[in-house]
């Protein structure tokens, strides 16, 4: 059977978390969509290991697997398993013929095109996604396929590289060098398919998934970012360039939607809500310079609110990686979360971050929202339109600290009252039960009331 993840905010949900909780059980993990700008952090067995193209499921000594629906720098992917190879780990990761290569001419014009997009920019992370999905859909791509026929390779790269130096050269007036050299991408490119084709690493996704599923392996099918920055029904022009959402999961893997309709497909909700970039967040708590629409550091917002913002930001580690830069944060959108079980279809959810609004006298959560004078209860199609919507608030008591690692420990009940209270508010507002609340970061610090491989 299968069990497919997917966020249903704006990524950053902790859903490498929950695969890992459900690792146990299963038997292959196969990421869908996105390709290394979706970092994820594991912890296991107290150690921690952030990821952004292995699939979760490695560090398990799961069978990874990435599907067609990926785009793949094998420059990253190869850092990643010998990374984890140095600590001791020996991850078995198999590749899709059918996904796409990201090459060094992507990350290059991927930079260059977000500084000229400028406030249209959906803050890239210049990884050189967007323009390799933009390639895939030209029918001017390169596929990890090609990567094992030196040939095949060759005569793409000599069709594509000649347009790619002359839109940074001529169109934006660029200096280009190694990124859009023929020779050198040939000869890197080829011993990447050397290596691949040394490790047994290539396969026929869809065939090799449902082979596995034939002989009664259970596949946990993975999403990264969120539903809200689906290419197709999130926050445009503010998207990735792929489909986080479960439909996703049968394009990206080559199995039919009826073999993933069969299976559950678990929301991965956090607890409130943050978010990296510009554009509108109707419920956002305080502002941050540079991200905040219209905000000004200088002015601030209400005193209050700045206070809850950086206590829940200091709580739940809300700054960035390597910037130290924080994110913007606020309540709970119950509307986007709606929205989000519509498209998915969820069966079951995971809510996580309930620790880091402990502490908090009141906690609160947009329910629905006023747009032009009505309530609606989820999003509207477009984002100017989503822009123009206000939070109406709904307000519930908080909880207190407590030692989330004995709750953890003894169940569900031992949840304090009032986030129980939270926690059925939203399961019945999204019509699907929880599977599991996580209150830490680690494996142990979750409580799983189902397991959707039993």
């Amino acid at each position: 059977m299968t069990v497919t993840i997917v966020g249903s905010q704006l990524g950053d949900e902790g859903k490498g978390g929950v695969v890992d909780v459900y690792g146990d059980a299963a038997d292959v993990v196969a990421r869908y969509q996105g390709g290394d700008n979706a970092g994820h952090t594991v912890v296991h067995d107290g150690e921690k290991y952030k990821l952004s193209l292995v699939p979760s499921g490695a560090v398990r000594d799961k069978v990874g697997v990435l599907g067609n629906g990926c785009v793949v720098n094998p420059e990253t992917l190869f850092e990643e398993i010998d990374a984890l190879r140095e600590r001791g780990l020996e991850p078995d990761v198999r590749v899709a013929e059918r996904a796409h290569v990201i090459l060094p001419y992507h990350r290059a014009l991927d930079g260059i095109e977000e500084e000229e997009k400028a406030d249209l920019a959906a803050g890239t992370t210049k990884r050189g996604i967007g323009p390799t999905y933009e390639d895939k859909a030209g029918r001017r791509g390169v596929r990890i396929g090609d990567l094992l026929e030196p040939e095949v390779l060759r005569e793409r790269l000599e069709y594509v590289v000649p347009q790619k130096k002359a839109l940074a050269e001529e169109v934006f007036g660029k200096e280009t060098g190694e990124a859009f050299d023929i020779d050198h991408l040939y000869e890197t490119y080829r011993e990447y398919g050397e290596r691949l084709a040394e490790e047994g690493m290539t396969v026929d996704c869809g065939t090799f998934l449902q082979e596995r599923i034939d002989a009664g392996d259970d596949v946990m099918l993975e999403g990264a970012q969120g539903t809200s920055i689906d290419i197709d029904h999130g926050i445009y022009p503010y998207v990735t360039s792929s489909n986080p959402t479960a439909g996703g999961a049968a394009v990206g893997t080559g199995l039919g939607p009826t073999v993933v309709g069969r299976g559950d497909v678990i929301g991965i909700v956090k607890a409130y809500l943050s978010r990296v970039g510009t554009g509108p967040l109707p419920t956002e708590l305080g502002g941050v310079e540079g991200q905040t629409p219209g905000y000004d550091a200088d002015e601030g917002a209400d005193p209050e609110e700045e206070d809850l913002a950086t206590y829940i930001r200091d709580e739940g580690g809300e700054y960035g990686t390597v910037t130290g830069r924080p994110r913007r944060v606020g309540w709970l959108d119950v509307p986007m979360l709606r929205h989000a079980a519509r498209a998915n279809g969820f069966t079951g959810l995971a809510i996580n971050h309930v620790d880091v609004l402990a502490g908090l006298d009141e906690v609160k959560v947009g329910h629905s929202y006023e747009f032009d004078g009505e309530e609606i209860f989820t999003m509207p199609p477009t984002t100017e339109q989503w822009g123009r919507c206000e939070a109406t608030l709904k307000t519930f008591d908080g909880w207190p600290a407590v030692d989330w690692a004995e709750v953890a420990e003894e169940g569900y009940d031992a949840i304090p009252e009032n986030a129980r209270t939270y926690l059925e508010y939203v399961s019945e507002e999204l019509d699907a039960p929880i599977y599991a609340i996580g209150v830490g970061p680690g494996r142990e610090e979750t409580v799983v009331l189902e397991n959707p491989y039993e």
